[in-house]
C-alpha cells in the first residue's frame, strides 16, 4: 500500500487484532535511511537493527545515515545507492537490514502473523528484500503488479540456504534476459532459520491464478483477487479501452470468475470495495477466505500517511468533492481528483 504506509506500525496494530498486518516492501532502503536521518528519535530502528544478525552491515548503515538530532531543517536527505544489477554488497547488505527492520518491527512482542508486499515489475530489490523479510521471521509474501512465477520457487532456494535466482525483464535498448542470484551463505550462517513463508499471489483474473497455480516454480499457497475497483488493480480492462488519457472503461468481462477460483482448492481473498460488513459476508459466502482491505487502512491512525493529508482526504470525501479515477498508462493507476 504505497511507500511507508502500511508501514510497521499498521501491520503490528492489524496483525495483534488477529489477521493478517502486511508491510509495503517497496523502497524500504530509502525509508530506513530516512528514518535514521529524521533522528530515530523513539529508537526503533536502531532497537530493531541490534537485533538482526548482519551485525558489521548495521554499524556501517548506522555511521553513515543516523542523525541523533535530525537533518537541521533545509537538508536534504542523503541518497541511497540505485538499485543496480551490478549495485555490490552495501546496497544489498541495507535492503536486507531494512526489509529486516521492518518485519521484525511489525511481529514485535506479539504471536500474530505478518505479511510483506512485493511488486513483481520492481525487481532488482526482491531478493535481498525477501531474505530480510525471511530472517525476521514474516509469515507471509504477496506479489502483485506483474505475474511472479519466479518467487515460490525462490522462497523455497532461500529457506535451504541455497543460490535464489530470478530473471530480470529488460526494455529499451538493453531488451533481452539478464539474470540477478543472492547466496545466502554469504550473510548468514547456516544454522540460520529462514523459515520459508507462505506465497500469495495478487491477481485480476481466474486465468493467472491457474497458470500460477500450475507453472509457479514453486507452490502458490493462495490468492488475492484484485477486482477493477481495488486501488492495487493495475490491469487494463479485456477489450477496448476508452482511449490514451481518458478513464479505462471496466465492464463485465473484468468480473472474477468465482467458480473457476473455487475449483482451483486453494484460499482465496477478495479485494476491491469489500469495507464493509455486508461484502465480508458475500465474500465468505462467495467461498473466499476473507477480504483485503486497503484504503480503510490508509486513512486509520496507524497508516503512515502524514495526519493532514488524512484530514483533508477524508473531509473531501464526507463534502463529496473528493473523485478517483483509474489512469491508463501502462501500469493504470488509481488517481485522486
Amino acid at each position: 500500500m504505497g511507500v511507508g504506509v502500511s508501514d510497521w506500525r499498521l501491520a503490528r496494530a492489524v496483525s495483534r487484532c488477529g489477521q493478517l498486518g502486511v508491510v509495503s516492501g517497496t523502497a524500504l532502503a530509502s525509508v530506513l535511511v530516512r528514518r535514521l536521518q529524521t533522528g530515530d528519535t523513539a529508537g526503533d530502528v536502531r532497537r530493531a537493527l541490534e537485533a538482526c544478525p548482519l551485525r558489521e552491515e548495521a554499524q556501517v548503515v548506522l555511521q553513515r545515515y543516523w542523525c541523533p538530532s535530525g537533518l537541521p531543517v533545509g537538508t536534504p536527505f542523503a541518497a541511497t545507492p540505485m538499485p543496480r544489477l551490478d549495485a555490490g554488497k552495501f546496497w544489498t547488505g541495507l535492503t536486507i537490514l531494512a526489509a529486516f527492520v521492518e518485519v521484525y518491527l511489525a511481529k514485535e512482542n506479539h504471536d500474530g502473523i505478518v505479511g510483506i508486499n512485493l511488486l513483481e515489475k520492481i525487481q532488482l530489490p526482491t531478493l535481498p528484500t525477501l531474505l530480510g523479510a525471511m530472517l525476521a521471521g514474516v509469515d507471509y509474501v504477496l506479489m502483485g503488479a506483474g505475474i511472479p512465477r519466479a518467487i515460490p520457487g525462490a522462497l523455497d532456494r532461500l529457506a535451504r540456504h541455497e543460490v535464489a535466482h530470478l530473471s530480470l525483464d529488460l526494455v529499451g535498448e538493453t531488451k533481452g534476459a539478464e539474470e540477478m542470484s543472492l547466496n545466502p551463505a554469504e550473510w548468514l550462517p547456516v544454522e540460520t532459520d529462514l523459515r520459508r513463508p507462505r506465497f500469495l499471489a495478487i491477481v485480476s483474473t481466474h486465468v493467472l491464478a491457474i497458470s500460477l497455480a500450475r507453472k509457479a516454480s514453486g507452490r502458490v499457497d493462495g490468492f488475492v483477487v484484485e477486482g477493477w475497483t481495488s486501488g492495487g488493480h493495475n490491469a487494463p480492462p479485456r477489450g477496448a479501452s476508452s482511449g490514451h488519457n481518458k478513464p479505462l472503461a471496466y465492464g463485465p468481462r473484468d468480473e472474477i470468475n468465482l467458480g473457476a477460483m473455487r475449483r482451483l482448492d486453494r484460499p482465496f481473498w477478495l479485494a476491491g470495495s469489500f469495507a464493509s460488513a455486508d461484502r465480508l459476508a458475500q465474500a465468505r459466502a462467495a467461498g473466499a477466505q476473507g477480504v483485503q482491505l486497503g484504503t480503510a487502512f490508509a486513512f486509520c491512525a496507524e497508516s503512515g500517511i502524514t495526519p493532514e493529508l488524512k484530514a483533508q482526504a477524508i473531509a473531501r470525501s464526507r463534502n463529496g468533492e473528493l473523485r478517483v479515477e483509474t489512469a491508463p498508462p501502462r501500469f493504470p493507476h488509481r488517481t485522486p481528483l
